[in-house]
């Protein structure tokens, strides 16, 4: 009997993993580009404030060859008709946890924090899970970059920017250890209860003098081509100094903006505002220094109970005005799929609609340093792209129909797409 009901039991996981797979179909990475493939009939944005409508795109072996009105274009092997659809250059998403965390309650899914305050050395990218369920879910909303980012600590270590379609971090890598990222120390008050401001500030006034000593430390190592003593931390700061390496500041407030900057600037090195949620108090400080701001979490409520309740709508076109290079991200992993309607809140709120589009695409790429190669649709970049049938910076605009990353022709299939189905299916029957 018992027999009998182990191969019942067999035979019902069996059918259950059956069932399942066909639910599920397994996502693969796509294969490189073979054969040349023109876009036509679209309206190209092509990232810089340019649209052509009617346009014509085309790209070869990942790389886009030509862009414009169609005439004198080259024949290629595929045409894919896109009349009356948008053609955007893939979303960029700044500053995340993907792939570091996948269910925050389970421990073991969690990688994205590193023991101790000074993790220099620590690169995110080694930790990048390719396989997670949450990133299909991004290319779906025509998201195809971004930038993954370690946590915790007051140098939380090093980001890099990575294609959302590989099977493993090797094969992801976009660009490399492109960043050092800092949390600014500062002042924390407590919601509820006291807080002693004295302990407060002496902490910050210590924090601020580890860095100090720190980045000191690290010019000296970093002067010297082949340390006697290697160091991982120092050594992390060589591409910094060398001007091929950012560091981010993760700062809101606007006075540690303002010592942020010139901290930095004293060590000769020009920071990136990650938050910035007073940035625009600030404004003429940040042009006058030339620093990029990347917003985080538009859709929220403003920092302090007496600003305008729609200024986090109004931020990215104030910065913007002020002649700001302003970039939109997002804080977790999960919610990143709704950047570009980030972007479509600020153009509702009177950002330029091209110009809010470039908040996703080629400002960010400036600010991470793949401009010459992403973030807009320009012969000579790599073919990262989508096409989209309405607005994709709008929620019901954004139906991606086909998304490409260097050329390949990406599956846009993910988790909540097969459980739609899968329930549509089980409750549309009679």
């Amino acid at each position: 009997m018992r027999t009998i009901l182990k191969y019942i039991s067999n035979i019902t996981v069996l059918v259950t993993f059956i069932i399942t797979a066909k639910a599920q179909p397994t996502i693969y990475p796509a294969k490189p580009q073979t054969g040349s493939i023109s876009i036509k009939g679209a309206t190209i944005h092509v990232g810089n404030g340019q649209i052509i409508s009617n346009g014509t795109l085309v790209f070869e072996k990942g790389k886009i060859t030509y862009v414009g009105d169609g005439n004198g274009a080259p024949s290629t092997a595929e045409t894919i008709d896109a009349a009356g659809k948008h053609l955007y250059p893939g979303f960029i998403a700044p500053v995340t946890n993907l792939g570091l965390v996948e269910i925050e309650a389970v421990r073991a899914t969690v990688d994205n924090t590193e023991v101790g305050d000074n993790n220099a050395h620590v690169r995110a990218l080694i930790a990048y899970n390719t396989d997670s369920k949450v990133i299909n879910t991004l290319r779906s909303n025509g998201i195809i970059l971004a930038q993954v980012t370690p946590e915790g600590g007051l140098i939380t270590g090093q980001s890099s920017v990575v294609q959302l379609d590989a099977w493993n971090w090797e094969d992801a890598a976009y660009k490399k250890d492109d960043a050092i990222h800092v949390n600014w120390p500062t002042v924390k008050y407590a919601r509820f209860g006291n807080t002693n401001s004295e302990e407060q500030k002496e902490r910050v006034i210590k924090e601020r003098d580890v860095l100090n000593d720190l980045l000191t430390d690290a010019k000296a190592y970093c002067s010297v081509d082949k340390p006697v003593v290697f160091n991982a931390r120092l050594e992390a700061f060589r591409n910094v100094f060398g001007g091929l390496k950012k560091v981010m500041v993760h700062v809101d407030k606007k006075n540690d903006m303002i010592a942020a900057v010139q901290f930095f600037k004293r060590h000769a090195i020009k920071p990136v505002i990650v938050g910035g949620a007073d940035a625009h108090l600030v404004s003429s400080f940040l042009k006058e220094n030339n620093i990029p701001v990347i917003i985080h979490q538009a859709h929220s409520l403003p920092a302090k109970d007496d600003d305008d309740v729609n200024l986090p709508y109004k931020q990215a076109k104030v910065l913007t005005d002020a002649g700001i290079l302003v970039a939109y991200g997002m804080d977790g992993f999960w919610q990143q799929r709704n950047l570009p309607f980030m972007a479509g809140t600020a153009a509702a709120f009177g950002l330029e609609k091209e110009k809010a589009l470039s908040t996703i695409t080629l400002n960010t790429a400036k600010i991470l340093g793949i401009d010459k190669t992403t973030g807009s649709l320009e012969q000579g970049k790599d073919a990262n792209l989508f096409i989209s049938s309405g607005d994709a910076l709008d929620m019901k605009g954004n139906k991606i129909e086909k998304a490409f990353i260097v050329g390949r022709d990406i599956n846009l299939n993910n988790l909540h797409k097969q459980l739609f189905e899968r329930y549509e299916y089980k409750y549309g029957q009679k």
